[in-house]
């Protein structure tokens, strides 16, 4: 798949590949190179290593800057068509060098991470020399960071799938090199893939690849550049969540039999004290307006997917104001499994319109999430996202019952 490559040291194997996804970062791919070749050197240094950028054609100067990043490890550089973007490609491209390559440790680091520290590679490749098949990391995390996980993607990975994942679409992974056979073969390669639903399909598929699977605690926040958290959800909430149902249809025999969560091995707990994050902040009245608006356009669309009882109560929480907002968990729960069998029946136009539908209510669930825990430590917010996972699960013969 790959459209060019350029491997200056000839590599034609290796027992380790440290992989850094880009798109125009040139402002931080030498320091995410360095990181990786220190990391690989202090704590992989007996294995034969190869950083490998798997870029998007990118023209700011990614590709040199690589390049000339002094290292000891070699580099090999490979790229996607000039119109053919997404990290999923990028990583598609990964695979199949993996293959090539025949490398047992597979370790991606994001490009942008500035606070990426050489331990992290040990965090994230150790797990995988130890046995382990799949390893997410366990970033320190604000309770208002990254709510689409928190409110959606853990709780109803968690009840489909019987793992505690915490934080199962960071976009940084560890696996096993023969895992690459599996992803190439799987049957779901849409377009949400190919982009933003990349990460979470490849923990689904790790799930159901009945490998042992790990978490690994960095012990510190993930700090990227700075962004505005909801600029790009009307394009990455789609593609997560259509990736979620999409895998839901391939695996139904497996999360059918699936019916409470087990915890899942945890490493990392001896280096590194766990640092602050730094606080996310939340526009309550424009998630509030959003939840609002969303009855104006699409009231008439979950009437005809939601259950008798879930349109009820949504018109019981439309008239709550602010200050007593509240959006039950169960209802909640309800709503995307309702909408994964909608989603699951649909043709591909009218799948777009429901997953657009969705998101005002899970800006709804978001604002909720925020109003139970602003007075609450970061601890006690987790509990209280724990307490919601608890809540799918027992709701889960609900799921079951609308999928047949």
């Amino acid at each position: 798949m790959a459209f060019y490559e350029e491997n200056p040291g000839g590599i034609t194997k290796a027992d380790m590949v440290l992989a850094i996804p880009t798109f125009d970062e040139v402002e931080t791919i030498d320091f995410t190179t360095v990181q990786a070749a220190t990391g690989l050197a202090e704590y992989f240094g007996g294995i034969e290593s190869v950083i490998v950028n798997c870029d998007n054609h990118s023209t700011d100067g990614t590709k040199e800057g690589f390049f000339a990043t002094p290292t000891e490890m070699p580099k090999i550089y490979i790229s996607t068509g000039p119109e053919q973007r997404g990290k999923g490609n990028n990583l598609r491209n990964l695979f199949e060098k993996v293959r090539e390559l025949e490398a047992g440790i597979v370790v991606v680091l994001e490009a942008d991470i500035r606070n990426v520290a050489p331990h992290w590679i040990r965090n994230l490749g150790e797990p995988i020399r130890k046995g382990s098949g799949y390893v997410c990391p366990l970033y320190v995390r604000h309770k208002y960071e990254a709510t689409l996980t928190s409110s959606l993607v853990y709780p109803l990975m968690r009840c489909l799938y019987g793992r505690r994942v915490r934080q199962p679409n960071v976009g940084d992974f560890g696996f096993r090199g023969d895992l690459v056979d599996v992803f190439l073969k799987s049957p779901v390669w849409t377009d949400s893939v190919q982009h933003f639903g990349v990460d979470i399909w490849m923990t689904t598929i790790a799930l159901n690849a009945r490998l042992p699977i790990c978490q690994s605690l960095i012990g510190s926040p993930k700090i990227h550049r700075k962004k505005d958290p909801y600029a790009h959800l009307p394009v990455l909430f789609p593609q997560v969540i259509s990736t979620i149902f999409d895998m839901m249809t391939v695996y139904a025999d497996f999360w059918h039999r699936v019916k409470w969560s087990k915890p899942t091995l945890l490493f990392g707990t001896d280096s590194h004290e766990a640092e602050t994050p730094v606080p996310a902040e939340v526009n309550v009245g424009r998630l509030h307006e959003r939840f609002l608006e969303g009855f104006d356009k699409y009231n008439g669309m979950w009437q005809n997917v939601y259950d008798q009882t879930v349109c009820p109560k949504l018109q019981e929480i439309r008239g709550l104001d602010l200050q007593h907002f509240s959006f039950p968990t169960q209802t909640w729960a309800k709503i995307l499994f309702d909408m994964a069998k909608a989603y699951s029946r649909a043709g591909e136009s009218q799948r777009a319109v429901l997953l657009d539908s969705l998101l005002p209510l899970y800006l709804g669930k978001v604002l909720s999430f925020v109003k139970k825990t602003e007075r609450m430590s970061i601890q006690q917010a987790e509990d209280y996202v724990e307490n919601e996972c608890t809540t799918f699960e027992e709701t889960k013969p609900y799921l079951l019952k609308v999928w047949e």
